[in-house]
């Protein structure tokens, strides 16, 4: 039997070289991110906005992600701040996808920047697992205009932790038989699975590295961490038997929420939170051929008071507009509109493979034709990017003064 080879894909400062790569790649820019102290910050302009990605540059001036964008600028008074795009960040990250399913059917996406490949039996096709993985980080590089990380090893965990022992840009393994000299000398912090809080307990063990913890009474750590310092105890002895699971579980539920840069205080704004919200929710439901039934509306006042309300569906459906107009009678019906507003939220529940509609004799809405819009706009922004193709309505998002106009699409390729 062929000895297992997983691979973990990590993207390099993931939002910050999404970001990059568009605006050298696809716009023309000159200027890169990459190669000067730079961040990604929800809000520019406000010192409260955190940090979400850095670049290299700006890691050599102490600037740690999830930090105040105030005490960053404090360390580098020249960072440059970009604000994220998420549109861009999910096409991104499905692009990637897409190519890592081109070498091998067994991938597992971890998160929107990471995932797990299963290189077993590939060595003929691709050669050793060193040389396949320096051609596969080339490739990426090469197509997609980002690096990544990759680390190999028997094992998932240590394939993880691989690729964490340097970074950017590198190829590293981390079998069981380099565990000893890779990993054990390490801080027992850099162990997947080990936060803040299980560190501390640890320390008062008198446990501070990899290697003490490889090597401390699995019955001690049970009864201090109960589980989990079972669990811990296996990763730092690299043991790891999780098979990928490269086809998600169907969700319960989808859903999405945005913190706005303003507060809502008009009802024309809140509308195009809602429809930007509801298009991310639709458009993932359609991918995966699944359809709801009850649309949530969550809100959470400037006061970090929250409240939803919820309404069912004659029909079950993944359009973009049913669950939009449902949404805007939610809002409707639960907000006072004398109260800021500034975190909203769609969902879609009760949902299911179930394709077939309801239809009334009351209904004057052609639905086919909803649907059509729907799947070519889908079809446009696969190919061209999640910009590609915008409601007119959204175009006005970042300055809510100008209101909501009429419902339109903007093209630009």
């Amino acid at each position: 039997m062929a000895e297992r080879i997983i691979f973990h894909i990590d993207v390099n400062s993931a939002f910050l070289s999404w970001t990059a790569a568009y605006r050298c790649n696809v716009l023309g820019e000159e200027f890169d991110l990459r190669q000067v102290p730079s961040v990604i910050a929800g809000q520019k302009d406000s010192r409260r906005s955190i940090v979400l990605a850095k670049s290299m540059a700006a890691k050599k001036y102490g600037i740690q992600t999830g930090e105040p964008l105030g005490m960053a600028r404090e360390k580098c008074p020249d960072l440059v701040v970009a604000e994220p795009d998420y549109n861009l960040y999910i096409s991104a990250s499905r692009k990637l996808m897409a190519l890592l399913r081109d070498v091998s059917p067994v991938v597992e996406q971890f998160s929107i920047d990471e995932a797990w490949v299963d290189m077993t039996g590939t060595q003929r096709l691709y050669g050793s697992p060193v040389l396949a993985a320096q051609w596969l980080k080339e490739r990426i590089k090469r197509e997609l205009g980002f690096t990544v990380n990759i680390g190999i090893s028997s094992n998932k965990m240590l394939a993880k932790m691989a690729g964490e022992l340097e970074k950017p840009d590198k190829v590293l393994t981390l079998f069981p038989w380099e565990i000893e000299e890779k990993l054990w000398p390490l801080p027992v912090r850099e162990l997947f699975y080990v936060g803040n809080a299980t560190e501390k307990k640890l320390h008062r063990m008198g446990i501070y590295t990899i290697g003490e913890l490889a090597h401390a009474e699995v019955g001690d750590l049970r009864r201090k961490l109960h589980k989990h310092g079972e669990t811990i105890w296996h990763l730092a002895n690299g043991r790891n038997a999780d098979p990928l699971q490269p086809v998600a579980a169907d969700n319960k539920g989808y859903g999405n929420a945005m913190t706005t840069p303003w507060d809502v205080t008009d009802l024309a704004y809140g509308q195009q939170v809602l429809l930007s919200l509801c298009e991310t929710v639709a458009a993932r439901m359609r991918r995966d051929g699944q359809t709801g039934r009850c649309v949530t509306v969550q809100l959470r006042t400037s006061q970090f008071e929250s409240f939803s309300s919820q309404r069912q569906l004659p029909s079950a459906t993944n359009g973009t507009t049913e669950i939009y107009e449902a949404a805007c009678r939610i809002l409707e019906e639960i907000w006072d509109r004398r109260t800021p507003l500034r975190q909203m939220g769609v969902q879609l529940s009760k949902v299911s493979h179930d394709s077939y509609r309801q239809y009334s004799m009351f209904d004057t809405v052609r639905y086919d034709r909803l649907e059509k819009l729907d799947t070519a706009v889908d079809g446009i922004r696969e190919k061209y990017g999640e910009d590609a193709i915008r409601r007119a309505s959204v175009l006005s998002f970042e300055n809510p003064r100008k209101g909501a106009q009429e419902v339109a699409f903007h093209v630009q390729f």
